[in-house]
């Protein structure tokens, strides 16, 4: 698949799980991609270089350092010269049970809501020039079943996901019609932290989820790449990407 030859997209947090999925997708579908990470450089380059194509980059920016998100805008501005797709997948989270309200600190609890909802907001608004221009843009928020369910790995987490859903309608509303703005909602995600499960919770889990499998990274990926590549008159919409897990 080449659709996206010509066009360039940022994925925040590029550099494993999720973020490196759809970032390898978009390199396939051939757009040139730029991959932000707050401190994992080796593993940023080792996405990059795996990554098929030309012109691939990493950019080191923590989405809770407005500054140098500023700083990663005016580097694409000077370089790339456009951003058509801005994936905000950087995130932060501990695993705290939810009662345990003494482990949920202050301290914790802002650095989540600083990441997660502050520095998705703080990027939109360093990069919306850059999607404005031309025939407009796509921001895709990875958001969390946890926003509607509010079963994530603590009570912070959950609450910036939902933040972050209202404030994907939000913006896609005070910035339509230049730029489109939707959140993918994965549930739990195939991960090596999930392979590790012991198999009779992960079975009585899957057995609870309609689909009785759960999401790989590059199914969330092909997803954040259907909402550029297809669903171009979709804005404001929040997509699950979970196996229909809240169907029971």
């Amino acid at each position: 698949m080449t659709d996206l030859v010509g066009h360039v997209a940022l994925v925040t947090g590029g550099s494993r799980g999720i973020g490196a999925a759809t970032a390898r997708l978009f390199a396939a579908a051939g757009a040139r991609v730029i991959i932000t990470h707050r401190d994992s450089a080796a593993d940023a380059e080792a996405v990059r270089a795996s990554m098929p194509g030309e012109g691939h980059r990493v950019i080191k920016a923590s989405a809770a350092d407005t500054s140098a998100i500023e700083a990663a805008a005016e580097s694409v501005r000077e370089t790339e010269g456009r951003l058509d797709v801005l994936v905000n997948n950087a995130a932060r989270t501990k695993v705290i049970a939810h009662g345990d309200m003494e482990a949920l600190t202050d301290d914790l609890f802002d650095a989540i809501l600083q990441t997660n909802v502050r520095g998705t907001f703080a990027t939109i608004r360093a990069f919306r020039g850059l999607l404005a221009d031309g025939d407009g843009g796509l921001v895709v928020n990875i958001s969390s079943l946890a926003a509607r369910t509010a079963g994530g790995s603590n009570v912070a987490y959950c609450a910036s996901k939902a933040a972050m859903d209202n404030m994907t309608v939000a913006l896609a509303r005070a910035l339509a019609p230049k730029i489109r703005v939707l959140s993918v909602a994965p549930g739990l995600v195939e991960t090596q932290f999930t392979s590790q499960w012991d198999p009779k919770v992960k079975k009585r889990y899957l057995e609870r989820t309609a689909l009785g499998k759960l999401p790989t990274p590059e199914d969330v990926g092909r997803a954040v790449v259907a909402a550029m590549t297809h669903l171009t008159l979709t804005t404001g919409a929040i997509i699950p990407v979970d196996g229909g897990r809240p169907l029971g």
